[in-house]
Formats: structure tokens, sequence, C-alpha cells
């Protein structure tokens, strides 16, 4: 038995669903890399910016490195709306997330992986990765076979199409490299023209200021408010570039999930610190911690038009976090009520937070309609 077809079957006996090998090599991005990060297409993601030279060669991680094993992890794709989330006010979370944390459920396999080959190749060394180091994920992942970039700059693969996790484990071993694949995009645009922000550009470009993932996730601050209306009903994540792609099969339907996929709104604005642990601890969605998720909803539910979402909206003015006190006065603002203008002028003044004070005459002085600055008609469900 050869040390790949072990190495490989070891993969699939742990979950992964495919795995492939790539030559320890300099990666030649720097270019690429570079004129991103000068262009601010990483908006406050600050670390990319450090020694990103590191990234671009996994010997700073492991000087004897010869082998990177990338893998791909399989997660069940979104269901199909069957909610009208406007009338309904529920919010929208990305499928990754609906499951526990893949952090610990990859690493966990990750661990049980490298015990495997320290067995089977005494003396071996590993290092490995979930979205986590100074890790080119997906370069790897193309060198080992496993797929080529989408114009949504995702992985695609012709099996699997894109609902799948990425992780490695560089190694000294000597595996023989798999040859990576052309693209299968052809002329489709579907991401492109599909994206709520117009965060996707030709050339494989992803503008992070613009991309409703990195808003509701990343994002610490106030939400730029001509980006609000896109947002439509997410709250962490987005799918639409996936579910557009040809290569994604259609999901089939997944009651079971609805409820955790399709969030009450109100409820998430209700949600203190404790109830959000008790509710998120074990997930994905702690990455936007509980006031990044309170100030989305407050955003959705502006989006929602409904006067049904003015009373949880009044609560949110006096929750103790300014971020979601500041997106709350948006919100009632875009909702055209007398009852939302009506608490807006009860809290005007009296808040002590100026971002929270300028939202608040912000949402007075308009005309009490949502901003079109973007393609708000774009933003599914």
């Amino acid at each position: 038995m050869d040390r790949e077809f072990a190495v490989r079957g070891k993969a699939a006996a742990l979950g992964f669903s495919a795995c492939g090998f790539a030559a320890v090599v300099p990666l030649p991005r720097e270019a690429f890399l570079a004129g991103w990060l000068d262009a601010g297409c990483a908006a406050e993601m600050r670390y990319l910016e450090r020694r990103p030279e590191r990234r671009l060669h996994v010997r700073g991680i492991l000087p004897e490195a010869r082998t990177v094993i990338t893998l791909a992890y399989p997660y069940r794709p979104p269901g199909p709306p069957t909610i009208d989330w406007r009338a309904e006010l529920r919010g929208r979370i990305a499928a990754y997330a609906l499951d526990d944390d893949y952090h610990d459920v990859l690493g966990r396999r990750l661990a049980a992986f490298e015990r495997f080959l320290a067995q089977a190749f005494p003396g071996c060394r590993t290092r490995r990765y979930v979205d986590t180091g100074a890790v080119l994920e997906r370069e790897w992942a193309v060198r080992g076979g496993l797929g080529w970039f989408g114009k949504n700059t995702m992985l695609l693969s012709t099996r699997q199409g894109s609902w799948f996790f990425l992780a490695e484990l560089v190694t000294d071993l000597v595996l023989a490299p798999d040859v990576a694949s052309g693209s299968h995009c052809g002329r489709c645009t579907a991401c492109l023209d599909a994206c709520p922000t117009e965060a996707l550009r030709d050339g494989l470009v992803l503008d992070a200021r613009r991309c409703i993932s990195y808003l509701t996730i990343e994002h610490r601050g106030a939400i730029p408010p001509a980006l609000r209306p896109a947002l439509g009903a997410w709250i962490f994540g987005c799918d639409v570039c996936q579910e557009v792609c040809p290569w994604n099969a259609p999901p089939a339907p997944d009651d079971a999930r609805s409820a955790w996929q399709h969030p009450r709104l109100d409820e998430i604005l209700a949600l203190d610190a404790a109830g959000f642990r008790a509710r998120y601890g074990r997930t994905p969605v702690t990455r936007a911690k509980r006031r990044g998720l309170l100030r989305n909803a407050a955003v959705a539910l502006g989006n929602s038009g409904n006067p049904a979402a003015v009373p949880a909206l009044v609560g949110a003015l006096a929750d103790p976090e300014p971020l979601v006190r500041a997106h709350a006065a948006w919100a009632l603002g875009a909702l055209d009520q007398a009852a939302a203008r009506a608490a807006l002028e009860r809290a005007r003044g009296h808040d002590p937070d100026p971002m929270v004070h300028a939202e608040i005459e912000s949402a007075l002085e308009r005309d009490m309609a949502p901003s079109r600055a973007v393609r708000t008609g774009s933003a599914p469900l």
C-alpha cells in the first residue's frame, strides 16, 4: 500500500470529502496580494497586512515542510426559502454557521489525522490549520487538485460545488503532488451579477468593504448607511453567490433547520449576554459578538418595511451597547411610522453617545424612507 493511498484512506475515514497533495513551493501571488491590500480591499482586517510574505511560503510555519495536505469537509447547504421574511420578521444566517463551530469539529479530526500520520510514518512532523494562521487555504487547495477559484473567489469543485470547508496539514512527509484543475466558470457571471452590494469584481477580486459576510461578521463598527438596505435579511454571513452558482445543486428542503436558519429578529434583539451565549455559544455566530449580531438584526428589521418591527426596535433604543442603539435608530427611521418617529423624538437629546445621537438626528431629518444607494431589490432571503 503506497503512502498516498493510505493518507487518502484515512482522510475519507475521518469524514473529509476530498484530499489532495501540493508540493511546498513559494506561492507566486505576491503582486496580487500586495495590490489587493494597497487597494484597501481587506477593510479593517489589519492582520492581513502584517508580514504578508509569511502567507506566500509555509516554510515559515514548518521549515522542513515538503507537502501541504489539503482537505475538504462538507457542510449542509441552506434549504430553499419557504417563508416571507418581511411578514414574519425573520433574519437569515449563512448555512455554514448552523452547526457546531467548524474550527472545533475539524480541529478534532485533524488532531486524529496527525496521530495517524505519526504512527504510520514515525518521525513525521505536521502543523494543522482550519481557517487560521498565515495559510492561503484556497491557493493550496487549487494546487492540491481540489478545485479552482470561482469568480466569487471561493473554491469550486465539479463534484462538490462550494458547500465545504477547507483544512490543511503542513508536513515534512513527501507525497506525490496532485495536478491543479483548470477553471470551469467559463463565461458565467451569475455570482458577480447577484452580489447585493457589488462586492465582487472580475479578476477574482472581493472587496471586503462591501461584502455582506464581512460587514455582518468581521466589521466591528457601524455599517455604512448606504449599504444597510442591501443586507436584506442577512444577520450573519451571506450565501447569495453560492446559491446562484450553477455548480451547486439546488438545495433540498430542510424544515428541521429552518427556524435556526431564519431566526425571529425580535428574539435576537431581546438577547442579553447570557442569552446570546446560551443560544450561539457553540456556533460560529459568536464571531460577530452579541453587539454585532443585534446591530445586524436591527438593520434587517429596518429593511423589512413591516410596522410590526417597531416595538422591538424601540426596546433596542435602551440596549446597553451604543452600536445596537444607533442601528435601531436608523431602522426606526427607515420604517416611516408615526410610532417610530415618536420613539426617536423621545430619545432625542437623551442618549449620551455621539454616534447614537447622530443616527437619531439623521433618522428624524430624512424623509423616513430607506436609502436606494445600492440595489436593494437584489438582496434575496
